[in-house]
């Protein structure tokens, strides 16, 4: 009898290979985001001084990866998904909080630049594996020796017997 595999025992197949078009339209969208952002932080008149200071700020998220990787990427993933920054500018715009509006931007604006650049939302197997493909040493590429980690297999399940 043939049993049927779980969708957790199927290996998980490469990501593309380098020249992607989705991954330089998620690239572009970052782009575009990075100089929304800027513009936008410009308009406010708010300080270029927090600007620099706060940019970094997201990238406090990795301390998540102490816990462990499952939890890293999580942590990470939280913070560089613009669901957040998103939420805070509307508040601000809501609240007429002055501080939240400009917050807001920079954060998007360093999510931007990280999906320009080709850092994308990370996977539990571990810190360098994105969305956006693992970096080699050509840039986003995949080859045999960066392949996308694979499940590692399950035992069988017991064969139910129809009796």
């Amino acid at each position: 009898m043939t049993s049927i595999p779980r969708y957790a025992d199927l290996p998980i197949p490469p990501l593309p290979l380098r020249g992607s078009s989705v991954r330089l339209l998620l690239r572009l969208e970052g782009l575009v985001v990075a100089a929304v952002t800027v513009a936008l932080y410009a308009r406010l008149g708010a300080s270029w001084l927090a600007f620099a200071a706060l940019w970094l700020a997201p990238d406090l998220s990795m301390l998540g990866y102490l816990a462990g990787s499952c939890w890293g990427a999580r942590v990470y993933n939280g913070v560089h998904a613009y669901v957040a920054p998103g939420v805070l500018a509307l508040a601000g715009l809501l609240f007429h909080a002055h501080f939240a509006l400009p917050t807001a931007l920079i954060w998007a604006n360093h999510i931007g630049v990280d999906r320009l650049c080709g850092f994308g939302l990370k996977y539990a197997e571990g810190f360098r594996w994105t969305h956006l493909g693992r970096p080699g040493a050509g840039g986003y590429a995949m080859g045999p020796e960066q392949s996308a980690p694979t499940a590692a297999p399950a035992p069988a399940p017991p064969a139910i017997s129809r009796s």
